[in-house]
């Protein structure tokens, strides 16, 4: 994802305010991989890592790789690695597109993961790299979340779709997402084709999971939401900080910051709160804390 290799990107702004996926969540994937006939936890690959939150969760693994393209990423999980020296024997990361993992012997990774990544893959070079790299009865696991959700205010999701995926070319960030990613993240995953499509006969028990609760009914057989984060609506600020699309509207409006209720990130902030204000019948302040959520769609596979 380009914007993320940007020098104007901050990657530590974006390590502290994405939300932090829960325990829960890997213990999913991990009884999924250990149900295979002689399943081995040898090897662990997380594709498009970013700053190696979910790669230094995979702790059943004897060794674990993040790759990521940006080297600003990596930059950042390295450091993070430093500053916890008895990890460092275990954890490695690599810069590397996830389409091209020349670096990976054939059948040589017992799990493969990517955590908000795999909706900017080209699944035409995915599926056969992850055919090739996956040993035999090896998993792979590939989630995203959406849009992010206010546990309290219900109400407020149309200001959320407004901005996020909204027509109003002063006040939404919408043209902005770089396509066709984004609509396969918004779609939760439902375009991503099913891996014996691409390579026939590569990969068994196919499967896509929605921990969306009510948020999407016409999504089958939904679970429960499981991705959560109390935070204060000074960090939800930050958090907005963070989306590419926004990057991407400042380099091509860069007066908007001159609007004198801030730009248009601030704008749709002070709306929310202005928003949950009403809901409340008080004033809300940026060190209040709120409770969002996120639902997250999964897609697992094992190798044949």
């Amino acid at each position: 994802m380009a914007t993320f290799a940007n020098s104007s990107f901050d990657t530590a702004i974006y390590a502290t305010s994405r939300p932090t996926y829960p325990r829960s969540l890997f213990d999913f994937i991990f009884r999924y991989h250990e149900r295979n006939e002689g399943a081995r936890w040898d090897r662990a690959v997380d594709l498009g890592c970013g700053t190696g939150q979910a790669t230094v969760e995979l702790t059943p693994f004897k060794r674990v790789t993040g790759v990521d393209p940006s080297s600003k990423m990596i930059e950042v999980a390295q450091g993070t690695l430093k500053n916890t020296p008895e990890n460092t024997g275990q954890y490695e990361y690599i810069q590397a597109n996830a389409e091209s993992l020349t670096f990976l012997e054939d059948s040589s990774v017992d799990l493969v993961i990517a955590a908000q990544a795999c909706h900017w893959f080209d699944w035409n070079k995915m599926w056969p790299e992850l055919a090739r790299v996956l040993r035999k009865n090896g998993s792979a696991a590939f989630w995203i979340y959406s849009e992010f959700r206010f546990t309290r205010y219900p109400s407020l999701t149309q200001n959320i779709n407004a901005y996020s995926q909204g027509i109003d070319p002063l006040n939404s960030v919408a043209p902005y997402w770089q396509q066709p990613g984004r609509s396969i993240l918004e779609h939760h995953l439902v375009e991503v084709p099913d891996g014996n499509e691409v390579v026939p006969g590569a990969f068994t028990d196919f499967e896509r999971v929605f921990f969306t609760g009510d948020h999407y009914p016409s999504l089958p057989s939904p679970h429960s939401v499981i991705l959560h984060k109390k935070m204060t609506w000074d960090d939800l600020l930050s958090y907005l900080n963070t989306w590419s699309s926004l990057h991407t509207f400042r380099q091509h409006n860069p007066t908007d910051a001159e609007n004198p209720r801030g730009d248009v990130a601030m704008r749709f902030w002070k709306d929310l709160k202005e928003g949950a204000e009403r809901e409340d019948g008080r004033a809300v302040e940026g060190h209040d804390e709120v409770d969002i959520e996120w639902p997250v769609a999964m897609i697992m596979v094992k190798r044949a």
